[in-house]
């Protein structure tokens, strides 16, 4: 992975990420239309499956959320966490823009512009909806993207790995503060039962379920075994994010119709942050004398999100047709064509990264 690039090095940063990943947003925009049109068909169909409750969770939706997330989680060893010291200084940059920057930039981005600039134009009565989905999805860094993201950009692949095991270590015990806070600031009400319980369902539960399946299928059937579970989870796990949203735009289809340019107002501010985050991880790595190896992963899991447990936590906390559920779907919709902006922007800037004396490591 660390290997200089040659002349067939985009070729092979093409097969390393899947057909369905690669085109995800064209898949996002087919949910949007398939999604719209059910729900305009038959509204009675979603109604009833937004019947299906117990404890404030949507039975449908939480199946669909766990077949997403357990083959990510999958791919996790917490092992790793034992190789944490080898890339301390990459380490501490990305903790740092994961908890310390990213959930609170966001906050003050959708303040901005969704309380000032945009307000305007959006719903009133969504306005706080949209801030808390904003919120949500910055509250929690990707999990499974996050390994494409680093391959893409030739990624020192134990630390990918150290540092997405440490980021589900601390999202189990940080999510629920962090979001509680910053919807406390934002003078949002927080129901810390239900909040909660979506880090139970969707964190905790999730990570025990995939460690034991991990644990069993390595002890019994090693690498290959889980290799293979993975090959067929895979496509599962990717139908499920596409049910979830079909589910989700056939509730959220009149708001949309009616003022489409929500969903443009919406991804200003993500882009932002994506941008920010990304940038400011980058040039830390650069400032404290981290390889271009580790610094660009470290960009590219500051910055991106975990939007499987946004939506599923706006569903909880929300429901179905708030802003929030659809801010965080927004997030989904840019993922991938801006994540690969900034895996051409790390990739393009290597020789820049590599080029001048480092103020703390000195000449890589």
């Amino acid at each position: 992975m660390s290997a200089p690039h040659n002349d067939n090095s985009k070729a092979n940063r093409h097969k390393k990420i899947g057909f369905f990943e690669h085109y995800l947003t064209f898949w996002v925009f087919v949910c949007i239309v398939v999604g719209i049109a059910l729900g305009h068909r038959f509204p009675e169909l979603f109604q009833t499956l937004a019947g299906y409750e117990a404890a404030e969770v949507n039975l449908p939706v939480a199946i669909l959320i766990w077949l997403m997330i357990i083959p990510m989680l999958l791919k996790i060893d917490f092992k790793a966490l034992s190789h944490v010291k080898e890339h301390w200084r990459g380490v501490g940059v990305t903790l740092f823009i994961n908890w310390g920057v990213k959930p609170f930039s966001m906050a003050l981005l959708a303040w901005m512009f969704i309380r000032g600039i945009f307000s305007d134009w959006l719903p009133a009565d969504q306005i706080d909806s949209y801030v808390a989905g904003l919120i949500l999805l910055a509250a929690a860094p990707c999990t499974a993207m996050v390994f494409v993201w680093s391959n893409l950009c030739d990624g020192e692949p134990h630390f990918t790995l150290t540092q997405v095991a440490l980021n589900d270590f601390i999202m189990i015990v940080a999510f629920a503060p962090i979001v509680g806070l910053l919807l406390g600031l934002s003078s949002i009400t927080v129901p810390w039962d239900t909040l909660f319980l979506s880090v139970v369902l969707y964190i905790v539960i999730p990570v025990m379920v995939s460690q034991i399946i991990r644990y069993w299928l390595l002890n019994n059937g090693g690498k290959n075994a889980l290799q293979h579970l993975l090959d067929v989870l895979g496509p599962l796990s990717l139908v499920s994010l596409l049910l979830t949203l079909v589910l989700l735009f056939g509730f959220q289809g009149e708001q949309i119709i009616s003022q489409p340019m929500i969903i443009a107002l919406l991804a200003i501010p993500i882009l932002i942050q994506v941008y920010f985050n990304s940038a400011l991880a980058y040039w830390l790595n650069r400032r404290v004398g981290e390889a271009h190896n580790v610094a660009g992963p470290s960009a590219l899991i500051g910055a991106s999100n975990f939007f499987e447990l946004a939506v599923a936590t706006a569903i909880v906390l929300f429901g179905f047709e708030s802003g929030a559920a659809l801010a965080t779907v927004v997030g989904v919709l840019i993922e991938v064509p801006v994540m690969l902006s900034v895996v051409k922007i790390v990739n393009k800037s290597k020789g820049w990264y590599e080029s001048s004396l480092n103020p703390i490591g000195g000449k890589k």
